[in-house]
């Protein structure tokens, strides 16, 4: 070969790569983990069984020995009247009962009260009161409870807030991150029915139908009627996803109270132990039974 050619042909070749001794740039291969480590996962994966995502500060998942038990559902659905019953059907077996519910806690309960009669109150400022009026009841009614062995139960949840939320235009993500440090039940009940069997229940219960529970600062209609439907409409496709999601337990909020009651006392004594879960109402409470 001619020199001319010689010089070309080692000016093409590429230098050899000195690869036995530079460092690799690949990823380092894994280390086992050490003892410290896997009780740091095993303590993250305990506390992510207990809260929908960070924990609260101070939490400590051994000391939680009660059970809380929410049932969700719409306007007209038949939450209270369950809750009532099942308070006194614990009581009577000897469980200690805690209830909790929207608007109770001392911090902001009544202020919302009042911002909500007067409907002087924007969308966000709503969910943002209603979520201080969440976690108000966690730290000072729900977490004493269950500490202490308590049955809490809960007249809605995180879930009737964020379908709220969601339905009146705030990002999904965003109210939901609002809740992250909310406790999973160990229980959720859906008591569904159509919101034209829950407008009737409202309207017959007080003969009257409130501007919020109508969706009525959403302009979804100039009728009352209509209006409600809408809304709860909005509100029960916004319940069937998080059905899915959170496995609620399904139930036909339609049925009779008697035969609703009889599901949910079986799958709560499945829960808390309770064999036998026959149970009549007492004569205050008789005219719920029927």
């Amino acid at each position: 070969m001619p020199e001319h050619e010689k010089e070309k042909d080692k000016a093409a070749t590429p230098p050899a790569t000195a690869t036995s001794s530079a460092p690799s740039a690949e990823l380092p291969a894994p280390v086992a983990p050490s003892h410290q480590t896997k009780q740091a996962a095993s303590s993250e994966e305990d506390l992510s069984q207990h809260f929908f995502g960070e924990p609260l500060v101070g939490f400590d998942p051994s000391e939680i020995t009660g059970s809380l038990i929410v049932i969700e559902g719409m306007d007209g659905s038949g939450r209270s009247t369950q809750i009532t019953l099942l308070q006194e059907w614990l009581e009577s077996e000897g469980f200690a009962v805690q209830t909790s519910g929207l608007r109770r806690s001392n911090l902001v309960g009544r202020d919302i009260d009042q911002l909500l009669a007067k409907n002087a109150v924007t969308r966000l400022t709503l969910s943002l009161m209603y979520a201080t009026d969440f976690f108000d009841q966690v730290e000072h009614r729900i977490l004493p409870a269950l500490r202490a062995g308590t049955v809490v139960l809960a007249d809605r949840f995180i879930f009737t807030l964020i379908a709220r939320g969601v339905v009146r235009g705030i990002n999904r993500d965003y109210i939901g991150g609002l809740y992250a440090m909310a406790l999973r039940p160990h229980l959720t009940f859906w008591l569904n029915v159509r919101p034209e069997t829950a407008f009737a229940r409202e309207f017959r219960k007080s003969q009257a139908i409130s501007y919020w529970e109508a969706g009525r600062d959403m302009s979804l209609s100039h009728d009352l009627y209509w209006s409600f439907i809408r809304y709860q409409t909005m509100i029960k496709r916004e319940f069937e996803v998080m059905a899915k999601r959170h496995n609620f337990i399904e139930l036909d909020g339609e049925a009779s109270v008697s035969a609703v009651n009889k599901q949910l006392r079986h799958r709560i004594g499945e829960r808390l132990g309770i064999r036998a879960t026959k149970y009549t109402p007492s004569a205050a409470l008789a005219h719920l039974w029927r």
